[in-house]
Protein backbone atom coordinates (compact mmCIF):
# COMPACT_ATOMS: atom_id res chain seq x y z
CA UNK A 1 0.00 0.00 0.00
CA UNK A 2 1.18 3.33 -0.78
CA UNK A 3 1.63 5.05 2.68
CA UNK A 4 1.26 8.94 2.57
CA UNK A 5 5.30 9.44 3.15
CA UNK A 6 5.82 7.41 0.12
CA UNK A 7 3.48 9.70 -1.93
CA UNK A 8 5.27 12.98 -0.58
CA UNK A 9 8.53 11.48 -1.69
CA UNK A 10 6.99 10.97 -5.03
CA UNK A 11 5.35 14.53 -5.32
CA UNK A 12 9.36 15.72 -4.39
CA UNK A 13 11.04 13.56 -6.66
CA UNK A 14 8.87 14.47 -9.43
CA UNK A 15 9.53 18.46 -8.62
CA UNK A 16 13.02 17.78 -8.59
CA UNK A 17 13.17 16.34 -11.51
CA UNK A 18 11.60 19.01 -13.58
CA UNK A 19 14.77 21.01 -13.90
CA UNK A 20 16.93 17.74 -15.41
CA UNK A 21 14.87 16.94 -18.16
CA UNK A 22 16.38 19.34 -20.27
CA UNK A 23 19.57 17.83 -22.24
CA UNK A 24 18.98 14.35 -20.58
CA UNK A 25 19.71 11.86 -23.12
CA UNK A 26 17.16 10.17 -24.48
CA UNK A 27 16.70 6.52 -26.01
CA UNK A 28 15.39 5.95 -29.52
CA UNK A 29 13.07 3.45 -27.93
CA UNK A 30 11.30 6.42 -25.70
CA UNK A 31 11.29 9.60 -28.03
CA UNK A 32 13.84 9.96 -31.26
CA UNK A 33 11.31 12.25 -33.43
CA UNK A 34 10.15 15.98 -33.25
CA UNK A 35 6.15 15.79 -33.09
CA UNK A 36 5.55 19.23 -33.49
CA UNK A 37 5.02 19.52 -36.96
CA UNK A 38 2.66 16.18 -37.52
CA UNK A 39 -0.91 16.65 -37.56
CA UNK A 40 -3.20 13.85 -36.85
CA UNK A 41 -6.50 13.20 -38.79
CA UNK A 42 -9.13 11.14 -36.68
CA UNK A 43 -12.55 10.17 -37.58
CA UNK A 44 -14.55 7.65 -36.34
CA UNK A 45 -15.01 4.65 -38.38
CA UNK A 46 -17.51 1.93 -38.43
CA UNK A 47 -18.34 1.55 -41.95
CA UNK A 48 -17.66 -1.60 -43.91
CA UNK A 49 -15.25 -0.09 -46.47
CA UNK A 50 -11.79 -0.41 -48.12
CA UNK A 51 -11.15 3.11 -47.91
CA UNK A 52 -10.12 5.26 -45.25
CA UNK A 53 -12.64 7.83 -44.51
CA UNK A 54 -12.23 11.19 -44.43
CA UNK A 55 -11.69 12.61 -41.47
CA UNK A 56 -13.18 15.76 -39.89
CA UNK A 57 -11.13 17.21 -36.65
CA UNK A 58 -7.38 17.81 -36.91
CA UNK A 59 -5.74 17.42 -33.67
CA UNK A 60 -2.39 18.94 -33.27
CA UNK A 61 0.51 16.56 -31.72
CA UNK A 62 1.52 18.83 -28.54
CA UNK A 63 -2.64 18.85 -27.50
CA UNK A 64 -2.48 16.57 -24.15
CA UNK A 65 -5.31 16.17 -21.57
CA UNK A 66 -2.98 16.08 -18.64
CA UNK A 67 -2.37 20.00 -16.54
CA UNK A 68 0.78 20.88 -17.81
CA UNK A 69 3.23 22.45 -15.96
CA UNK A 70 6.11 25.07 -15.67
CA UNK A 71 9.02 25.37 -13.23
CA UNK A 72 7.37 27.16 -10.09
CA UNK A 73 3.73 25.60 -11.06
CA UNK A 74 2.61 21.95 -10.98
CA UNK A 75 -0.77 20.82 -10.44
CA UNK A 76 -0.95 17.31 -8.97
CA UNK A 77 -4.86 17.32 -8.03
CA UNK A 78 -7.42 16.93 -10.56
CA UNK A 79 -10.96 16.72 -9.51
CA UNK A 80 -12.74 13.28 -9.18
CA UNK A 81 -14.84 14.24 -12.57
CA UNK A 82 -11.14 15.29 -14.25
CA UNK A 83 -9.96 11.89 -13.32
CA UNK A 84 -13.16 9.92 -14.57
CA UNK A 85 -13.02 12.03 -17.79
CA UNK A 86 -9.18 11.23 -18.29
CA UNK A 87 -9.57 7.73 -17.28
CA UNK A 88 -12.41 6.69 -19.68
CA UNK A 89 -12.25 9.17 -22.74
CA UNK A 90 -10.74 6.38 -25.19
CA UNK A 91 -13.03 3.44 -24.04
CA UNK A 92 -14.41 1.49 -26.88
CA UNK A 93 -16.51 -1.31 -26.74
CA UNK A 94 -18.26 -3.62 -29.12
CA UNK A 95 -20.97 -6.16 -29.04
CA UNK A 96 -21.80 -8.61 -33.14
CA UNK A 97 -24.90 -8.23 -33.84
CA UNK A 98 -28.16 -10.93 -32.70
CA UNK A 99 -29.62 -13.28 -35.94
CA UNK A 100 -32.77 -14.66 -34.74
CA UNK A 101 -32.16 -13.58 -31.62
CA UNK A 102 -29.55 -15.21 -30.82
CA UNK A 103 -25.49 -14.16 -30.98
CA UNK A 104 -23.83 -16.56 -33.42
CA UNK A 105 -20.61 -15.83 -32.74
CA UNK A 106 -17.77 -17.22 -30.42
CA UNK A 107 -16.87 -13.36 -29.69
CA UNK A 108 -19.55 -11.94 -27.14
CA UNK A 109 -18.42 -9.01 -26.84
CA UNK A 110 -14.99 -6.76 -26.27
CA UNK A 111 -13.95 -3.90 -24.40
CA UNK A 112 -10.96 -1.29 -24.97
CA UNK A 113 -9.54 1.69 -23.61
CA UNK A 114 -6.18 3.60 -23.80
CA UNK A 115 -4.28 5.58 -21.89
CA UNK A 116 -1.40 8.15 -22.82
CA UNK A 117 1.93 8.96 -21.60
CA UNK A 118 4.00 10.50 -24.34
CA UNK A 119 2.32 13.47 -25.90
CA UNK A 120 1.02 12.01 -28.36
CA UNK A 121 0.34 8.61 -27.24
CA UNK A 122 2.50 6.53 -29.16
CA UNK A 123 0.56 3.07 -28.78
CA UNK A 124 -2.28 2.30 -31.36
CA UNK A 125 -5.14 -0.44 -31.58
CA UNK A 126 -7.15 -1.52 -34.00
CA UNK A 127 -10.37 -4.10 -34.19
CA UNK A 128 -11.91 -5.29 -37.23
CA UNK A 129 -14.79 -7.70 -38.44
CA UNK A 130 -12.91 -9.73 -41.33
CA UNK A 131 -16.20 -9.77 -43.80
CA UNK A 132 -14.61 -12.74 -46.15
CA UNK A 133 -14.26 -14.99 -43.61
CA UNK A 134 -16.69 -14.15 -40.63
CA UNK A 135 -13.31 -13.72 -38.48
CA UNK A 136 -12.83 -11.16 -36.06
CA UNK A 137 -9.06 -9.49 -35.95
CA UNK A 138 -7.78 -7.31 -32.38
CA UNK A 139 -4.23 -6.15 -32.28
CA UNK A 140 -2.67 -3.79 -29.91
CA UNK A 141 0.37 -1.53 -31.30
CA UNK A 142 3.17 -0.18 -29.13
CA UNK A 143 4.80 2.00 -31.15
CA UNK A 144 8.82 3.80 -30.17
CA UNK A 145 10.55 6.94 -31.39
CA UNK A 146 7.48 8.50 -32.55
CA UNK A 147 3.60 7.63 -33.34
CA UNK A 148 4.01 7.17 -36.75
CA UNK A 149 4.92 3.36 -37.57
CA UNK A 150 2.49 2.26 -34.96
CA UNK A 151 -0.17 4.66 -36.47
CA UNK A 152 0.32 3.15 -40.43
CA UNK A 153 0.93 -0.53 -39.11
CA UNK A 154 -2.56 0.26 -37.29
CA UNK A 155 -4.25 1.05 -40.55
CA UNK A 156 -2.72 -1.40 -42.82
CA UNK A 157 -2.17 -4.46 -41.30
CA UNK A 158 -5.16 -6.22 -41.18
CA UNK A 159 -5.91 -5.49 -44.64
CA UNK A 160 -2.46 -7.75 -45.43
CA UNK A 161 -4.01 -10.40 -43.48
CA UNK A 162 -7.72 -9.93 -44.94
CA UNK A 163 -6.81 -10.33 -48.44
CA UNK A 164 -3.92 -12.86 -47.52
CA UNK A 165 -6.74 -14.73 -46.51
CA UNK A 166 -9.20 -13.95 -49.83
CA UNK A 167 -9.95 -16.82 -51.97
CA UNK A 168 -8.48 -16.55 -55.80
CA UNK A 169 -12.07 -16.20 -57.33
CA UNK A 170 -13.02 -12.86 -54.44
CA UNK A 171 -9.47 -11.20 -55.31
CA UNK A 172 -10.25 -11.37 -59.01
CA UNK A 173 -13.70 -9.84 -58.06
CA UNK A 174 -11.42 -6.50 -56.35
CA UNK A 175 -9.13 -6.61 -58.56
CA UNK A 176 -11.83 -6.00 -61.71
CA UNK A 177 -13.69 -3.75 -59.99
CA UNK A 178 -10.69 -1.50 -59.04
CA UNK A 179 -9.12 -2.11 -62.85
CA UNK A 180 -12.67 -0.53 -64.38
CA UNK A 181 -13.45 1.52 -61.51
CA UNK A 182 -16.66 -0.04 -60.12
CA UNK A 183 -17.00 -0.22 -56.14
CA UNK A 184 -14.73 -2.59 -54.61
CA UNK A 185 -16.41 -5.25 -51.73
CA UNK A 186 -15.59 -4.39 -48.47
CA UNK A 187 -13.03 -6.29 -46.85
CA UNK A 188 -13.10 -5.19 -42.99
CA UNK A 189 -15.68 -3.52 -41.20
CA UNK A 190 -13.93 -1.34 -38.27
CA UNK A 191 -14.84 -0.93 -34.93
CA UNK A 192 -12.89 2.43 -34.01
CA UNK A 193 -13.35 5.14 -31.56
CA UNK A 194 -13.99 8.88 -32.40
CA UNK A 195 -10.25 9.93 -31.02
CA UNK A 196 -8.88 6.96 -33.24
CA UNK A 197 -6.46 8.68 -35.77
CA UNK A 198 -5.87 8.11 -39.61
CA UNK A 199 -3.36 9.04 -41.87
CA UNK A 200 -5.88 10.65 -44.23
CA UNK A 201 -3.45 12.16 -46.60
CA UNK A 202 -1.62 8.67 -47.72
CA UNK A 203 -4.67 6.73 -47.74
CA UNK A 204 -4.25 6.65 -51.63
CA UNK A 205 -0.58 5.47 -51.07
CA UNK A 206 -1.64 3.13 -49.04
CA UNK A 207 -4.62 1.57 -51.04
CA UNK A 208 -2.00 1.47 -54.10
CA UNK A 209 0.68 -0.77 -52.38
CA UNK A 210 -2.03 -2.96 -51.16
CA UNK A 211 -3.82 -3.92 -54.52
CA UNK A 212 0.07 -4.60 -55.80
CA UNK A 213 0.07 -7.18 -52.82
CA UNK A 214 -3.72 -8.49 -54.27
CA UNK A 215 -2.47 -8.78 -57.47
CA UNK A 216 0.80 -10.72 -56.54
CA UNK A 217 -1.72 -12.84 -54.74
CA UNK A 218 -3.87 -13.50 -57.99
CA UNK A 219 -0.68 -14.84 -59.83
CA UNK A 220 0.05 -16.80 -56.68
CA UNK A 221 -3.41 -18.68 -57.99
CA UNK A 222 -4.13 -20.16 -54.92
CA UNK A 223 -7.06 -21.07 -55.15
CA UNK A 224 -9.27 -20.69 -51.21
CA UNK A 225 -6.84 -18.46 -50.41
CA UNK A 226 -3.49 -19.28 -47.36
CA UNK A 227 -4.18 -20.30 -43.99
CA UNK A 228 -4.43 -18.34 -40.93
CA UNK A 229 -1.28 -18.76 -39.95
CA UNK A 230 0.43 -18.40 -43.39
CA UNK A 231 -1.52 -15.43 -43.93
CA UNK A 232 -0.21 -13.75 -40.47
CA UNK A 233 3.64 -14.45 -40.99
CA UNK A 234 3.30 -13.33 -44.91
CA UNK A 235 1.13 -10.47 -43.86
CA UNK A 236 3.56 -9.21 -41.47
CA UNK A 237 6.80 -9.12 -43.44
CA UNK A 238 5.02 -8.05 -46.51
CA UNK A 239 4.01 -4.55 -45.00
CA UNK A 240 7.25 -4.39 -43.28
CA UNK A 241 8.81 -4.55 -46.70
CA UNK A 242 6.09 -1.70 -48.05
CA UNK A 243 7.14 0.04 -45.33
CA UNK A 244 10.99 -0.12 -46.23
CA UNK A 245 10.38 0.15 -49.74
CA UNK A 246 8.04 3.65 -49.60
CA UNK A 247 10.99 5.75 -47.88
CA UNK A 248 13.44 4.91 -50.27
CA UNK A 249 11.19 5.97 -53.40
CA UNK A 250 11.73 9.93 -53.99
CA UNK A 251 8.05 11.64 -53.79
CA UNK A 252 7.38 14.92 -54.86
CA UNK A 253 5.06 15.81 -52.13
CA UNK A 254 7.04 17.18 -49.11
CA UNK A 255 4.25 16.21 -46.48
CA UNK A 256 4.26 12.25 -47.50
CA UNK A 257 7.85 12.16 -48.16
CA UNK A 258 8.94 12.92 -44.68
CA UNK A 259 5.98 10.95 -43.90
CA UNK A 260 6.96 7.84 -44.89
CA UNK A 261 10.38 8.44 -43.63
CA UNK A 262 8.70 9.04 -39.79
CA UNK A 263 6.87 5.52 -40.68
CA UNK A 264 9.80 3.58 -41.74
CA UNK A 265 12.42 5.51 -39.05
CA UNK A 266 9.83 5.05 -35.89
CA UNK A 267 9.30 1.34 -34.93
CA UNK A 268 6.25 -0.49 -33.39
CA UNK A 269 5.76 -4.18 -31.92
CA UNK A 270 2.35 -5.54 -32.71
CA UNK A 271 0.83 -8.31 -31.06
CA UNK A 272 -2.64 -9.73 -33.36
CA UNK A 273 -5.37 -12.19 -32.87
CA UNK A 274 -7.43 -13.80 -35.42
CA UNK A 275 -10.82 -15.07 -34.05
CA UNK A 276 -12.80 -17.70 -36.61
CA UNK A 277 -15.30 -20.00 -34.80
CA UNK A 278 -13.25 -21.97 -31.93
CA UNK A 279 -10.01 -20.91 -33.64
CA UNK A 280 -7.96 -18.72 -32.09
CA UNK A 281 -4.56 -17.09 -33.43
CA UNK A 282 -1.98 -14.90 -32.26
CA UNK A 283 0.78 -13.43 -34.17
CA UNK A 284 3.74 -11.41 -32.07
CA UNK A 285 6.59 -9.45 -32.62
CA UNK A 286 7.51 -7.45 -29.91
CA UNK A 287 6.75 -7.06 -26.40
CA UNK A 288 3.19 -6.58 -26.63
CA UNK A 289 1.28 -9.22 -24.60
CA UNK A 290 -1.73 -11.86 -25.03
CA UNK A 291 -3.22 -14.01 -22.10
CA UNK A 292 -6.46 -15.97 -22.05
CA UNK A 293 -8.54 -16.49 -18.77
CA UNK A 294 -9.23 -19.97 -18.21
CA UNK A 295 -11.69 -20.87 -15.36
CA UNK A 296 -11.54 -24.66 -14.36
CA UNK A 297 -14.55 -26.54 -13.46
CA UNK A 298 -13.90 -26.06 -9.55
CA UNK A 299 -14.09 -22.01 -10.02
CA UNK A 300 -10.45 -21.08 -10.00
CA UNK A 301 -8.92 -18.56 -12.91
CA UNK A 302 -5.69 -19.13 -14.61
CA UNK A 303 -3.94 -17.29 -16.73
CA UNK A 304 -2.60 -19.05 -19.60
CA UNK A 305 0.30 -17.00 -22.13
CA UNK A 306 -0.54 -16.93 -25.87
CA UNK A 307 2.91 -14.76 -26.58
CA UNK A 308 6.44 -14.80 -25.56
CA UNK A 309 8.09 -11.56 -25.27
CA UNK A 310 11.08 -10.57 -27.60
CA UNK A 311 13.58 -8.93 -25.65
CA UNK A 312 17.10 -9.57 -23.41
CA UNK A 313 14.63 -11.78 -20.92
CA UNK A 314 13.88 -14.47 -23.29
CA UNK A 315 16.56 -16.34 -23.29
CA UNK A 316 15.32 -18.03 -26.70
CA UNK A 317 14.93 -14.74 -28.49
CA UNK A 318 18.56 -13.40 -26.90
CA UNK A 319 19.83 -16.84 -28.60
CA UNK A 320 18.10 -16.35 -32.21
CA UNK A 321 19.53 -12.47 -31.64
CA UNK A 322 23.18 -13.52 -31.25
CA UNK A 323 22.80 -16.63 -33.48
CA UNK A 324 22.15 -14.08 -36.33
CA UNK A 325 25.72 -12.43 -36.18
CA UNK A 326 29.37 -13.14 -36.42
CA UNK A 327 30.53 -14.05 -32.74
CA UNK A 328 32.77 -10.89 -32.70
CA UNK A 329 29.96 -8.99 -31.86
CA UNK A 330 28.65 -11.22 -29.00
CA UNK A 331 29.50 -8.58 -26.58
CA UNK A 332 27.92 -5.84 -28.44
CA UNK A 333 24.69 -6.89 -30.13
CA UNK A 334 22.73 -6.86 -27.17
CA UNK A 335 23.62 -4.67 -24.06
CA UNK A 336 22.15 -3.31 -21.53
CA UNK A 337 19.23 -5.54 -22.67
CA UNK A 338 18.74 -3.71 -25.27
CA UNK A 339 19.62 -4.60 -29.24
CA UNK A 340 22.75 -2.39 -29.77
CA UNK A 341 22.33 -0.48 -26.40
CA UNK A 342 18.99 0.91 -27.96
CA UNK A 343 15.79 -0.95 -28.34
CA UNK A 344 14.13 -2.72 -26.06
CA UNK A 345 12.00 -5.01 -28.01
CA UNK A 346 13.95 -7.48 -30.90
CA UNK A 347 10.72 -7.52 -33.33
CA UNK A 348 9.21 -4.45 -34.76
CA UNK A 349 7.97 -3.27 -37.51
CA UNK A 350 10.07 -0.23 -39.35
CA UNK A 351 13.25 1.09 -37.07
CA UNK A 352 14.92 0.67 -40.15
CA UNK A 353 18.21 1.91 -38.45
CA UNK A 354 18.53 -1.80 -37.39
CA UNK A 355 17.23 -2.82 -40.73
CA UNK A 356 19.42 -0.94 -43.87
CA UNK A 357 22.74 -0.09 -44.23
CA UNK A 358 23.75 3.08 -42.80
CA UNK A 359 25.03 3.65 -46.94
CA UNK A 360 21.77 3.44 -47.84
CA UNK A 361 20.25 5.44 -44.91
CA UNK A 362 22.08 8.37 -45.70
CA UNK A 363 21.30 7.83 -49.45
CA UNK A 364 17.83 8.15 -48.82
CA UNK A 365 17.56 11.42 -45.86
CA UNK A 366 20.03 13.41 -48.53
CA UNK A 367 16.47 13.30 -50.67
CA UNK A 368 14.26 13.86 -47.99
CA UNK A 369 12.54 17.64 -48.40
CA UNK A 370 13.54 18.85 -44.41
CA UNK A 371 15.41 16.94 -41.44
CA UNK A 372 13.80 18.73 -38.69
CA UNK A 373 11.65 16.25 -38.02
CA UNK A 374 13.87 13.61 -38.32
CA UNK A 375 16.66 14.17 -35.91
CA UNK A 376 17.63 10.40 -36.18
CA UNK A 377 21.44 10.48 -36.69
CA UNK A 378 21.99 11.28 -32.37
CA UNK A 379 20.35 7.48 -32.09
CA UNK A 380 22.29 5.97 -34.74
CA UNK A 381 23.17 2.66 -33.03
CA UNK A 382 27.35 2.16 -32.49
CA UNK A 383 28.46 -1.08 -33.41
CA UNK A 384 26.64 -1.28 -36.09
CA UNK A 385 28.38 -3.98 -38.39
CA UNK A 386 25.68 -6.51 -39.58
CA UNK A 387 22.53 -5.31 -40.11
CA UNK A 388 20.10 -6.23 -40.28
CA UNK A 389 19.85 -6.56 -36.37
CA UNK A 390 15.37 -6.37 -36.07
CA UNK A 391 13.28 -8.57 -37.72
CA UNK A 392 8.93 -8.01 -37.81
CA UNK A 393 8.85 -11.93 -38.58
CA UNK A 394 6.18 -12.79 -35.74
CA UNK A 395 5.88 -16.04 -34.06
CA UNK A 396 2.14 -17.46 -34.12
CA UNK A 397 0.28 -19.37 -31.60
CA UNK A 398 -2.90 -21.69 -32.25
CA UNK A 399 -5.16 -22.43 -29.60
CA UNK A 400 -8.53 -24.16 -30.18
CA UNK A 401 -11.09 -22.21 -27.95
CA UNK A 402 -13.06 -24.36 -25.16
CA UNK A 403 -15.75 -23.94 -22.54
CA UNK A 404 -13.64 -22.74 -19.73
CA UNK A 405 -11.81 -20.15 -21.97
CA UNK A 406 -13.92 -16.87 -20.60
CA UNK A 407 -11.77 -13.91 -22.15
CA UNK A 408 -8.81 -12.83 -24.03
CA UNK A 409 -6.49 -9.75 -22.97
CA UNK A 410 -4.38 -8.06 -25.40
CA UNK A 411 -1.90 -5.14 -24.05
CA UNK A 412 1.14 -3.22 -24.38
CA UNK A 413 3.83 -3.67 -22.01
CA UNK A 414 3.02 -0.43 -20.41
CA UNK A 415 0.01 -2.73 -18.96
CA UNK A 416 2.80 -5.62 -17.60
CA UNK A 417 5.27 -3.32 -16.92
CA UNK A 418 2.59 -2.72 -13.89
CA UNK A 419 0.59 -5.97 -13.02
CA UNK A 420 1.54 -9.80 -13.89
CA UNK A 421 -0.19 -12.10 -15.68
CA UNK A 422 -1.86 -13.66 -13.21
CA UNK A 423 -2.83 -10.17 -11.43
CA UNK A 424 -4.53 -9.03 -14.65
CA UNK A 425 -6.09 -12.30 -14.96
CA UNK A 426 -7.56 -12.09 -10.92
CA UNK A 427 -8.87 -8.37 -11.79
CA UNK A 428 -10.88 -9.30 -14.55
CA UNK A 429 -12.23 -12.31 -13.37
CA UNK A 430 -13.49 -10.48 -9.98
CA UNK A 431 -15.02 -7.87 -12.33
CA UNK A 432 -17.30 -10.10 -13.88
CA UNK A 433 -18.07 -11.40 -10.44
CA UNK A 434 -18.74 -7.95 -8.98
CA UNK A 435 -20.70 -6.96 -12.18
CA UNK A 436 -22.63 -9.99 -11.69
CA UNK A 437 -23.60 -9.65 -8.28
CA UNK A 438 -24.46 -6.30 -8.35
CA UNK A 439 -26.78 -6.32 -11.46
CA UNK A 440 -28.76 -9.30 -9.37
CA UNK A 441 -28.92 -7.44 -6.39
CA UNK A 442 -30.32 -4.61 -8.63
CA UNK A 443 -32.96 -7.10 -10.58
CA UNK A 444 -34.21 -8.77 -7.63
CA UNK A 445 -34.42 -5.79 -5.58
CA UNK A 446 -37.89 -3.45 -5.86
CA UNK A 447 -36.54 -0.60 -7.70
CA UNK A 448 -37.77 2.18 -4.67
CA UNK A 449 -35.61 4.45 -3.38
CA UNK A 450 -35.49 2.84 -0.05
CA UNK A 451 -34.39 -0.01 -1.22
CA UNK A 452 -32.08 1.30 -3.14
CA UNK A 453 -30.31 2.98 -0.02
CA UNK A 454 -30.15 -0.05 1.73
CA UNK A 455 -28.43 -1.69 -1.09
CA UNK A 456 -26.07 1.00 -0.96
CA UNK A 457 -25.39 0.35 2.68
CA UNK A 458 -25.08 -2.93 1.95
CA UNK A 459 -22.57 -2.30 -0.52
CA UNK A 460 -20.42 0.18 1.95
CA UNK A 461 -20.54 -1.91 4.47
CA UNK A 462 -18.97 -4.96 3.25
CA UNK A 463 -16.33 -2.46 1.26
CA UNK A 464 -17.83 -3.50 -2.60
CA UNK A 465 -17.18 -0.86 -5.05
CA UNK A 466 -19.34 -0.13 -8.21
CA UNK A 467 -16.91 -1.74 -10.67
CA UNK A 468 -16.03 0.48 -13.83
CA UNK A 469 -18.28 -0.24 -16.61
CA UNK A 470 -15.24 -0.84 -19.14
CA UNK A 471 -13.36 -3.68 -17.80
CA UNK A 472 -10.27 -2.69 -20.12
CA UNK A 473 -10.43 0.77 -17.51
CA UNK A 474 -10.71 -1.06 -14.70
CA UNK A 475 -7.12 -2.69 -15.38
CA UNK A 476 -5.93 0.37 -16.63
CA UNK A 477 -7.08 2.00 -12.81
CA UNK A 478 -5.37 -0.47 -11.15
CA UNK A 479 -2.71 -0.73 -12.95
CA UNK A 480 -1.45 3.05 -12.13
CA UNK A 481 -3.46 3.70 -8.71
CA UNK A 482 -3.53 0.43 -7.50
CA UNK A 483 -1.82 -0.98 -4.75
CA UNK A 484 -0.95 -4.65 -2.96
CA UNK A 485 -4.47 -5.42 -1.11
CA UNK A 486 -5.74 -5.08 -4.62
CA UNK A 487 -7.50 -1.55 -3.58
CA UNK A 488 -7.31 2.17 -5.58
CA UNK A 489 -5.11 4.71 -3.62
CA UNK A 490 -7.54 7.89 -4.79
CA UNK A 491 -4.48 9.89 -4.19
CA UNK A 492 -2.26 7.82 -5.70
CA UNK A 493 -3.98 7.31 -8.80
CA UNK A 494 -4.66 11.10 -9.21
CA UNK A 495 -0.89 11.96 -8.60
CA UNK A 496 -0.13 9.58 -11.65
CA UNK A 497 -2.77 11.21 -13.80
CA UNK A 498 -1.54 14.71 -13.34
CA UNK A 499 2.34 14.32 -13.85
CA UNK A 500 3.52 16.29 -16.38
CA UNK A 501 4.05 15.50 -19.66
CA UNK A 502 7.89 15.88 -19.45
CA UNK A 503 7.64 13.48 -16.09
CA UNK A 504 5.06 10.76 -17.34
CA UNK A 505 6.98 8.77 -19.38
CA UNK A 506 9.56 8.03 -16.25
CA UNK A 507 6.80 6.40 -14.04
CA UNK A 508 4.75 4.76 -16.41
CA UNK A 509 4.21 4.03 -20.04
CA UNK A 510 1.12 4.34 -22.48
CA UNK A 511 -0.93 1.81 -21.59
CA UNK A 512 -3.60 0.29 -24.44
CA UNK A 513 -5.97 -2.79 -23.49
CA UNK A 514 -8.40 -4.85 -25.62
CA UNK A 515 -10.14 -7.40 -23.39
CA UNK A 516 -12.39 -9.78 -25.99
CA UNK A 517 -15.05 -11.79 -24.19
CA UNK A 518 -15.78 -15.44 -25.09
CA UNK A 519 -19.88 -16.30 -26.12
CA UNK A 520 -18.79 -19.76 -24.02
CA UNK A 521 -22.45 -21.06 -25.48
CA UNK A 522 -21.74 -21.09 -29.02
CA UNK A 523 -18.30 -22.66 -28.19
CA UNK A 524 -20.30 -25.54 -25.83
CA UNK A 525 -22.64 -25.96 -28.89
CA UNK A 526 -20.16 -25.77 -31.22
CA UNK A 527 -18.15 -29.19 -29.76
CA UNK A 528 -21.54 -31.05 -28.67
CA UNK A 529 -22.19 -30.76 -32.29
CA UNK A 530 -19.32 -32.05 -33.30
CA UNK A 531 -19.53 -35.07 -30.61
CA UNK A 532 -16.15 -33.36 -28.36
CA UNK A 533 -18.52 -33.19 -25.82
Amino acid sequence: MMSRAMTVCLFKSIQNSLKLIQGEKRCYSKCAMSRKKLKWQIESNTQATLFYPTPKTTISGNQSFRHRSTENNVQFHPSPSQINYMLRVNELSYKPPEFDGKNQSTILKFESNQLASNTPCEDRRSAATCLQTNGHMFGVFDGHAGPACAQSVSERLFYYIAVSLMSQKALEEIEFASEHMKPILPILQWHKHKNDHLFREVASLYVDHLRVYWQELINFDNGTGMSVEDAMAYAFQRLDSDISLEAQVPIDNEFLRNLTLQVAFSGTAACVSHIDGVNLHVANAGDCRAILGVQDENGSWSAVPLTADHNSFNKAELERVNSEHPPSEKDTVVTDNRLLGVLMPFRAFGDVIFKWSQELQKSVLQTACGLEPLNIFQYSPSNYHSPPYLTAVPEIKYHKLRPQDKFLILASDGLWDMLSNEEVIKLVSDHLTDANLQEHEVSVEKRSLGHMHNLLLKRRSRRVHIPERNVATHLIKHAIGGNEDGEIEQEKLATMLSLPEDLARMYRDDITVTVVFFNCNVVEMYYKGNGNM
